[in-house]
């Protein structure tokens, strides 16, 4: 049980670590736009306003945001993931490259210095608590630095009007940037965030049902153990009864002794495939076979087994598959208590009919069970798959489809309920050949 929430956390920090990296690639697109409004900005003020601006100053800075993003972009595969040092690291960058800006053009005086919010307020989204406040504090200080440390501006004949007319528009042009890259990238980062966070419920959802998955095999496990010797004993005494005088002069007795043999073994039967999928006896009763073999004698044991009418049976392979259904596999227990749930669950609902259809197509195995039942309530489709989610209104009821949506997702595979529009209910079970293949059963214990 503890492993299954090792991976969860596991999962969980796969998760986080994703939305980090989208996080940073935000950080990266909104350097190149930075990038194009320093450059658009110093132009402007240099041929339209005929301000002078120590140019090549200002070139080393924006080269070096340049080569910072180009550098990001196109680097090898990061050998460790986005962590929140990283995300500080760029913003730390972008406050110096804006320093080093507003330091050539007037420092505090320059319009353009409420440009820190937008650092702080990434921050205070993308960073750990610790981290926003260090930032506040270094832009605090960056700012109250260039209130005396800048080189000043030559305006040409300047004009108290005009300079105060020009710091408005600047203000101006400074607040439509600051809301503009504000929404747009916050509802980027939250955007990731959300999908973040629907994973994560996802996959605690998952370990959930993992975690009761477990809890049923230790239940099974234990009730397969307990049940192990009164079948023994029954099955002694049923091998007495029939050497004994008085049952060997009736033939009806020795008769109904035989069926009850019958279905001992048979219980025996099912308390050994309980211990085999609880991963006891595991080498005891393993086989090669082909999928073909494997699924006839799965739908022949099922058929002598239980009272069906009538189960219509259907085996097939697409032309263009190379010997799809004679491929070797590993006989799996599991898999064949999952087909055998589904057409448990349409039997009962059916009884005159069943319906079977296997068909197998570019290395994926499809099995579709239909009947000629009532079908799935519509409330009940948005819940296959879930515990305890049944119309039959029985304590426990709702754990068979639970198992094979489980075990299925295990495989590699899916599930999928509905209705058909004749009549009836429709479940089909999706697998890949791979997963049962001895190349793959190989894989999977490595």
């Amino acid at each position: 049980m503890a492993s299954i929430y090792s991976m969860a956390h596991l999962r969980t920090g796969a998760s986080g670590e994703a939305t980090a990296s989208q996080n940073m690639l935000q950080l990266i697109q909104l350097r190149w736009i930075a990038v194009f409004g320093q450059i658009t900005t110093i132009t402007f003020v240099d041929l339209v306003l005929q301000i002078p601006l120590p140019l090549l100053d200002m070139a080393l800075v924006i080269s070096g945001l340049i080569a910072l993003n180009l550098f990001s972009l196109f680097r090898p595969r990061r050998r460790h993931p986005v962590r929140n040092g990283d995300l500080m690291a760029g913003l730390m960058v972008d406050v110096a490259a804006l320093t080093a800006l507003l330091y050539l053009s007037g420092g505090a005086t320059n319009p353009f210095v409420f440009l820190y919010l937008i650092q702080v307020t990434l921050g205070a989204v993308l960073l750990e608590a610790w981290s926003t406040w260090t930032l506040v504090g270094v832009t605090s200080l960056c700012f109250a630095g260039l209130t005396h440390f800048y080189v000043p501006l030559a305006l040409p004949d300047p004009q108290p009007d005009d300079l105060f007319q020009l710091h408005i528009i600047g203000m101006l042009i400074c607040f439509v940037m600051d809301v503009t890259l504000l929404v747009t990238f916050m509802t980027r980062i939250n955007a990731n965030l959300r999908r973040r966070d629907a994973r994560l419920a996802n996959l605690r959802q998952r370990a959930a049902e993992e975690d009761h998955i477990v809890r049923m095999g230790l239940l099974a496990s234990g009730a397969a153990h307990e049940l192990g010797t009164p079948l023994s004993t029954l099955s002694v005494i049923l091998g007495d009864w029939r050497h004994m005088p008085v049952f060997r002069a009736d033939p009806e007795l020795l008769d109904e002794i035989a069926d009850m043999e019958a279905e001992v073994r048979r219980c025996k039967s099912i308390v050994t495939g309980i211990l085999m999928s609880a991963g006891e006896a595991r080498g005891e009763t393993t086989e090669l076979t082909t999928l073909r073999h494997f699924l006839d004698e799965l739908v022949e044991e099922w058929r002598s087994s239980r009272p069906v009418e009538d189960l219509d049976y259907t085996l097939e392979e697409a032309n263009d598959e190379q010997a799809c259904l004679d491929s070797p596999i590993v006989s799996d227990s599991a898999l064949k208590q999952v087909i055998h749930t589904v057409l448990d669950n349409a039997l009962e609902a059916s009884p005159q009919w069943v319906g079977l259809a296997i068909f197998c197509d570019h290395g994926t195995l499809s099995l579709t069970v239909r009947d000629r039942g009532p079908g799935f309530a519509p409330e009940m489709l948005g819940q296959i798959g879930k515990p305890y989610q049944s119309t039959k209104g029985r304590p426990g009821g709702g754990l068979g489809l639970f198992l094979v949506v489980n075990v299925l997702r295990k495989l590699g595979g899916r599930v999928s309920a509905g209705n058909s529009p004749e009549g009836g209910a429709v479940v089909s079970l999706f697998l890949p050949v791979s997963a049962l293949s001895i190349e793959g059963d190989d894989e999977s214990a490595s």
